[in-house]
């Protein structure tokens, strides 16, 4: 059977504190699924984690007769921390992210003077390069390299499905910010456009949402819709138009109010600062570094 044909059951878990969407993605024929882009909660006011989000995830694998096969992000978050070590360390399954994670490594690295950090891509079992294709039971997963959000991006093409994170929102939200440091805003046009080539049909989970008008979070649109009605690239918006467009939107954007603590935990795979001395663990941050 044509891999495009195939479709993969998804289940959306919304985290309203940072607007994320995590998902598990099902082989029904296997009953073997992934995990994308968990979420480990973290409250910035008092500096405590937990896992909440994540034991939601393992609680409807158990429940459903799952088997576990990945734990995979599509990039390094910046506005939550990721739950892949959490989960690794609690199933065992394999955790993997887009090869070029090693670029955005590199960057960050500087940024937070760690002259002895690795930024080698060895945090993860599996680093995937783009056009490579895996499995989750027996349905072929297909990598398409999505940068300009951040240098590392990636989407996972499942059968019918395309799980595309920060690159376009639901059609009523637009796109994601490319002012990141290694964000551009012409390479997210290249990745958009690399994601509407897809068949019009094929279903797009998008990474956040952030309920414009208040209304109930939505998290599923499809190639079709999102050219014919998307608010930054509905078709026939040219490059320029949307380049300038981005640029001039992205001046009027704070950061996001974790993008220093979580960056320092995303890069290294989700794991947490080593504790110190005293047992206790600490984050670190650049003061005027952005």
């Amino acid at each position: 059977m044509d891999a495009s044909l195939a479709k993969p059951q998804v289940t959306g878990f919304y985290d309203k504190p940072t607007g994320s969407i995590q998902y598990i993605v099902t082989d029904s024929a296997t009953r073997r699924c992934a995990i994308i882009d968990p979420v480990l909660d973290f409250d910035e006011k008092s500096g405590a984690t937990s896992t909440g989000n994540a034991d939601a995830l393992l609680d409807f694998i158990a429940e459903n007769g799952l088997e576990l096969e990945w734990i995979l992000d599509t990039h390094p978050h910046a506005d939550h921390f990721s739950a892949a070590d959490y989960l690794k360390r609690k199933t065992g399954a394999p955790v993997g992210i887009g090869e070029r994670i090693v670029d955005v490594q590199a960057l960050w690295k500087a940024i937070y003077n760690w002259p002895d950090f690795r930024a080698d891509g060895s945090q993860w079992d599996r680093l995937f390069a783009d056009g490579e294709i895996f499995h989750i039971g027996s349905l072929p997963v297909t990598v398409l390299f999505s940068p300009g959000h951040t240098l590392a991006s990636i989407t996972y093409v499942i059968g019918d499905a395309a799980f595309i994170h920060d690159t376009m929102f639901m059609p009523d939200s637009g796109t994601a910010r490319a002012d990141f440091p290694g964000g551009s805003a012409v390479r997210l046009w290249q990745s958009i456009q690399r994601i509407l080539a897809l068949p019009g049909e094929t279903r797009l989970f998008v990474g956040h949402d952030y309920q414009p008008g208040g209304r109930e979070a939505r998290w599923e649109t499809t190639v079709a819709e999102q050219k014919r009605s998307n608010s930054h690239v509905h078709v026939p918006t040219t490059e320029a138009e949307f380049v300038a467009l981005r640029e001039a939107r992205d001046k009027t954007l704070p950061m996001p109010r974790l993008i220093l603590h979580a960056l320092q935990v995303n890069m290294n795979g989700g794991r947490l600062p080593e504790p110190e001395a005293n047992g206790k663990r600490y984050l670190k941050f650049p003061l005027n570094g952005l």
